[in-house]
């Protein structure tokens, strides 16, 4: 899909949510977005290999990942042109142009050797977009075909706060909701019947009390 072809409607919303607030997202973000570090830490990337963040945002998660793969090469695909304004110039300040690329596209349908020059990748890792996409199931079936033989897919993402009080859930959700974040209470088994679907193996996490969940899906095993 190239980028005069996004759905205008949640192109727009993003951009207009993180006009303002990507020069804050980082700051914030950090002291409730849990699980994100474990996965990056978790992506074991091969030597040379090749890594796509679908929802990729500021890019403050896929300069964190080529840090630690400096061997590796990495692609960022997001739907907000502010966002990824914010990120190319985090990259550029990083001094990792020449192994992160970033293109706009939406996470849902992509074409990712149109947009990057790239067919498949070794890693794809979504880090709390599902819990912003509309149709976030066609992302799941997206990154699963992207993937190169043997590849994994890795998803950290707001749980169902299971283990936690009834009126902490409640309030996080109402603060949630003002970012049109909805998170997915068929995650877990979207994802599952995905894994079962392409013969891969499945391996799920609940991390502070179902605060968040933390999945592998890992082809060829």
């Amino acid at each position: 899909m190239s980028t005069t072809e996004l759905p205008a409607s949640h192109a727009e919303l993003m951009d207009g949510v993180y006009r303002w607030q990507r020069h804050v997202y980082d700051l914030t973000r950090k002291y409730y977005l849990l699980g994100r570090d474990k996965l990056i830490s978790g992506l074991d990337v091969p030597s040379g290999g090749t890594v796509l963040e679908l929802g990729c945002g500021t890019g403050r998660n896929i300069i964190l990942a080529a840090r630690a793969y400096p061997d590796a090469r990495f692609f960022g695909l997001d739907i907000s042109a502010e966002m990824l304004e914010t990120a190319g110039a985090a990259v550029a300040r990083e001094g990792l142009s020449d192994r992160v690329m970033l293109a706009r596209g939406d996470a849902t349908d992509f074409n990712a050797k149109a947009l990057f020059g790239q067919g498949s990748f070794d890693r794809v890792f979504v880090s709390y977009s599902l819990s912003m996409i509309p149709g976030w199931e066609k992302t799941v079936s997206a990154a699963l075909a992207a993937l190169a033989p043997m590849g994994s897919l890795h998803v950290v993402d707001f749980g169902q706060q299971e283990g936690l009080p009834g009126w902490f859930r409640t309030l996080l959700r109402g603060w949630l909701k003002k970012f049109h974040v909805t998170p997915r209470e068929s995650l877990r088994d979207v994802l599952e019947s995905e894994a079962e679907r392409t013969g891969a193996t499945f391996r799920f996490r609940t991390l502070c009390h179902g605060y968040s969940w933390l999945a592998v899906i890992k082809l060829g095993t």
